[in-house]
């Protein structure tokens, strides 16, 4: 599967468009990791288990935007985007989208 940010893959043509792909993830901050965070904002610096928390987050909302493109007969995803988004204190939305095409 063929993943880009661009709404073109040089030198390949797309011969179907069939709409858009879409994963989401929603977490929740874990009471220990946030203890450690506010540690972290004392003395400065990266907040490296927040960083690894999106990270997965992303990588998990990805993965099932890929496959729902797989659902839908794509062999790429095209104009690829994640926003995020807070549901509730504490609970972050990940949403990765873009639009499923077939290439030749």
């Amino acid at each position: 599967m063929i993943v880009s940010t661009t709404e073109t893959i040089p030198g390949r043509k797309v011969v179907k468009v069939l709409g858009i792909a879409r994963g989401n993830t929603i977490r929740a901050r874990h009471l220990g990791k946030d203890i450690l965070a506010i540690l972290k904002t004392l003395v400065g610096g990266e907040v490296e288990e927040y960083t690894k928390l999106m990270a997965e987050a992303r990588e998990q909302a990805i993965d099932r935007m890929i496959a729902n493109a797989e659902e839908m007969g794509a062999n790429a995803v095209l104009s690829m985007r994640i926003t995020t988004s807070v549901i509730l204190h504490n609970t972050s939305e990940i949403l990765a989208y873009g639009t499923a095409v077939v290439l030749e």
